[in-house]
């Protein structure tokens, strides 16, 4: 779920779901309504209460995610008493922004942009331009501008610049000689920049998917970062302010993602993707838990009900089976081996038996290839593994990030423009649920 605030100051928050059917990841807007109250954990607590019994999934809820607002937080946890996950892309955002505003990275960026500014807001900047890329038998680029509430976007400036660089330089020269330009350390610094932040913009598409299995690649991506954090640091960087950030990158990523072995939904759908299972977690005990745990959801799932003695009664009444027979006494020369061998006979295997032997051999088959489709893989051996393939599926639907919210806001924004800002919150409600769903 998220908010947001439209050009009319109206405030919405959107709730987007995501389960498994047919073995096929898929999505849906669940509503996109006005939140008129303040934003308080308790108001935002209600909505979303509201919002689950309205589509009777109160008791099919396997996790939440949210961004790290504090009253979103405290409302899915401590008030509704859901599982909470943290949009791993807003948590890459918060740490990318800190290490890229220390002071001299931050005066680096204020460069780039100024010179941005100036040739996206002049034509007469933005022909010479072009001009300068033709003569340089180089593509015609745009310069791009960074948006403040997305890291990337200053990448994205940032790479574009290196990409232009010499036609860049020749035009700035040309015509406005007075606007700070960057020295050849700068451009140096900026290139290794953009490097050192490439692989947190590749983590952060690959997350922010819905229609493809993401919250089991979530302890992956993280070790990952900080193995390439790691390496940079144990070959650093002949410029100051790239060893500073690249230091603060490793503190910050240890600081937000160092215990994410231990985020129990994210754990379990990372041992139950066939692509990574075990082999993803960095520490062996977390992933012994992570197997208890599933054994034990398994076990909960495999455990028939119980009917009533009401229930029993009638079944008699009705011919029913429902009450065996005595079973004859065992000889005691057949008590010991009977003992031994019970649980290891079809049926009579008691779920807890039948739960651990299916992770054993889940375990014990080879990972498939990182690009094959898990759910597919499932789909193959739901009959193998009956009892976790039931847990699966309330794992791996769970979505890394709160970014499919955020793009319903995306179409939210193209429907209250400023020429139909009149349109009541009850109709822009429904025609965000129909673009959405439909």
């Amino acid at each position: 779920m998220n908010c947001w605030t439209s050009n009319t100051t109206t405030s919405y928050m959107s709730v987007t779901c995501h389960y498994i059917t047919d073995f096929k990841l898929r999505s849906n807007l669940l509503d996109c309504f006005v939140v008129a109250e303040s934003h308080t954990s308790q108001n935002l607590a209600q909505e979303l209460s509201r919002v689950a019994k309205e589509w009777g999934i109160q008791d099919k809820i396997a996790a939440c995610v949210t961004d790290n607002a504090s009253n979103i937080v405290k409302a899915v946890n401590d008030i509704l008493k859901w599982n909470h996950v943290r949009c791993f892309a807003h948590l890459l955002n918060l740490t990318v922004r800190s290490s890229v505003h220390q002071t001299e990275i931050q005066a680096l960026i204020l460069k780039v942009k100024s010179i941005a500014e100036y040739v996206r807001r002049s034509t007469v900047a933005s022909a010479k331009l072009r001009e300068m890329q033709l003569q340089m038998g180089q593509v015609q680029l745009r310069m791009k501008q960074d948006v403040a509430t997305r890291w990337n976007s200053t990448y994205f400036m940032m790479q574009r610049a290196i990409e232009i660089k010499e036609p860049l330089v020749s035009t700035m020269a040309l015509l406005n000689p007075l606007l700070p330009a960057l020295t050849p350390e700068e451009w140096d610094i900026t290139k290794e920049v953009c490097d050192i932040l490439k692989p947190f913009e590749e983590v952060t598409v690959e997350m922010s998917s819905e229609r493809f299995v993401t919250g089991s690649k979530a302890i992956l991506m993280a070790r990952g970062l900080q193995r390439i954090v790691a390496h940079r640091q144990r070959n650093p960087s002949t410029h100051e302010p790239v060893k500073g950030m690249v230091n603060f990158l490793a503190a910050d990523l240890e600081k937000r993602f160092g215990q994410i072995e231990r985020v129990r939904v994210l754990a379990e759908a990372t041992l139950l993707d066939p692509r990574f299972k075990k082999h993803a977690f960095v520490i062996e005990r977390n992933a012994e838990e992570t197997v208890s745990r599933v054994v034990g959801a398994a076990t909960h799932a495999a455990t028939p009900t119980l009917p009533s003695t009401e229930e029993e009664e009638e079944e008699e009444e009705e011919g029913g089976t429902t009450v065996n027979p005595p079973s004859e006494p065992v000889p005691q020369f057949w008590a010991d081996f009977e003992e031994r061998v019970t649980t290891l006979r079809p049926g009579v295997q008691n779920p807890s038996t039948g739960a651990m032997l299916e992770i054993k051999g889940f375990l014990a088959e080879p990972l498939i290839p990182r690009k094959a489709d898990p759910l597919e893989w499932w789909r193959v051996r739901a009959l193998v593994y009956q009892n976790i393939c039931t847990v699966m599926k309330t794992r791996l639907c769970i979505v890394a990030t709160s970014v499919p919210s955020e793009r319903v806001f995306s179409k939210t924004g193209q429907i209250i423009t400023d020429r139909r800002n009149r349109l009541s919150p009850s109709k822009v409600r429904e025609l965000v649920f129909l673009n959405a769903n439909l």
